[in-house]
């Protein structure tokens, strides 16, 4: 079993929401690897979309999938519970700003 779970859960013409998660009881050195292979799999379904994360990081983890995903994708925004939206975590678009709610 993975250490760290990625999956596409919806996508849209403009973006994809990923499923993301922890998996087998490991330490952060070894779910990290698994957390690139995770996002490098569904990379071609995730290219040229604003991203979706929905679900559990570690610190760590959330380098990892904000350094890949920012290479392939205009925006990124994670989902807050509390505020019950996404927030734009990261941008290279001129359509998203750091903060903005989706």
């Amino acid at each position: 079993m993975a250490k760290y779970n990625v999956s596409v859960a919806e996508t849209t013409e403009s973006t994809v929401t990923l499923k993301i998660g922890f998996g087998e009881p490991a330490g952060n050195d070894e779910i990290v690897k698994d957390a690139e292979k995770a996002i490098e799999a569904v990379s071609q379904q995730v290219m040229g979309k604003t991203c979706l994360l929905n679900g559990p990081a570690s610190l760590p983890v959330a380098f990892v999938l904000a350094h890949a995903l920012l290479h392939i994708c205009p925006a990124v925004a994670v989902f807050d519970p509390k505020l019950g939206h996404y927030v734009v975590a990261v941008s290279h678009s001129a359509d998203y700003r750091t903060g903005d709610l989706l």
